[in-house]
């Protein structure tokens, strides 16, 4: 992408300064998420007093072999397997879509005896809104190894993923001595998807729905412009889907690239991005201190 020219205007964010016990006061983030994925992350950030700008990198469509995913629902509701294995909340939203085609409720769908484990916070709690019991969840790292850790071994396990899904977790758990079936659950592609093929995805960590009329969305190209500018102090990268989109804005330069969790970071680093900071847990709280940690460095 062709860079253009720096600009010197009164815009420019004064990271790090701080007022009123605000952390972020002053600052311009970017968020990559879509807006119905990032209002508690938005609402967070501005009452840690930064301004927020949002730039939607990637969307969810569902998968291209439906048949596949209803063979494996279907068997899920027979009671085929030991374990549900949920390892983000977008798959929550697909089991719902198959379970209200089927007449069920999630919890329906997923027998009483079938145990549920879980990754990340968002994806269990819309489990346990839907009267679930999440058996399993990492106690620490919110990711496939920390889930590993925790692993008891063995058992029928389904886990449907996304297209791009790395193969470590299904690998770790065939490794535990694990019966796997694995499905594709949906495909990640550029935001937007195609409408006909869209997931609807419900708000996801208490957000209220989509964006209020003060949300300022970006396009990339003009993204790229802030951030060469030095308009935007901080993006934050919720997907390693995500931060090769944005490795595609070109240098960050002064703009500190946050992650929220250790996949992300590492894709960042393998595609030659620093890392400013890497939340401590996938949550908009986590996200704000992390995102002041790369502002305000000790």
């Amino acid at each position: 992408m062709t860079q253009p020219s720096p600009s010197s205007g009164p815009d420019k964010p004064q990271s790090g300064q701080q007022s009123g016990g605000k952390p972020l006061a002053g600052a311009r983030v970017l968020v990559t998420r879509s807006p119905e994925r990032s209002a508690a992350l938005v609402d967070a950030l501005e009452r840690a007093g930064a301004t927020t700008v949002l730039l939607p990198l990637i969307d969810f469509e569902r998968a291209p072999d439906q048949h596949a995913l209803d063979v494996a629902c279907d068997a899920l509701a027979a009671g085929a397997f030991d374990w549900l294995v949920v390892s983000s909340a977008t798959t929550v939203h697909v089991l719902l879509e198959k379970a209200a085609e089927r007449g069920l409720g999630l919890d329906r769908l997923i027998p009483a005896g079938t145990g549920i484990a879980a990754i990340g916070p968002a994806t269990r709690r819309l489990l346990e809104s839907r009267g679930l019991t999440v058996a399993l969840a990492p106690d620490g790292e919110q990711s496939a190894a920390g889930l590993l850790d925790a692993w008891p071994g063995g058992g029928r396990i389904l886990l449907p993923q996304a297209d791009i899904a790395a193969a470590n977790l299904a690998e770790g758990l065939r490794a535990s001595g694990g019966e796997v079936t694995t499905v594709t659950a949906y495909r990640t592609v550029d935001y937007p998807a195609a409408a006909e093929r869209r997931l609807a995805v419900q708000a996801e960590d208490g957000d209220a729905g989509p964006q209020p009329p003060s949300y300022s969305l970006l396009t990339p190209e003009a993204a790229a412009e802030d951030i060469f500018a030095g308009r935007i102090a901080a993006v934050i990268a919720a997907s390693p889907s995500a931060v090769r989109r944005i490795s595609d804005l070109g240098p960050l330069a002064g703009c500190r690239l946050v992650a929220i969790g250790r996949s992300t970071a590492d894709q960042a680093r393998a595609l030659g991005l620093d890392v400013a900071a890497v939340a401590e847990e996938p949550t908009p709280s986590g996200l704000v201190a992390a995102v002041a940690k790369a502002l305000n460095p000790p």
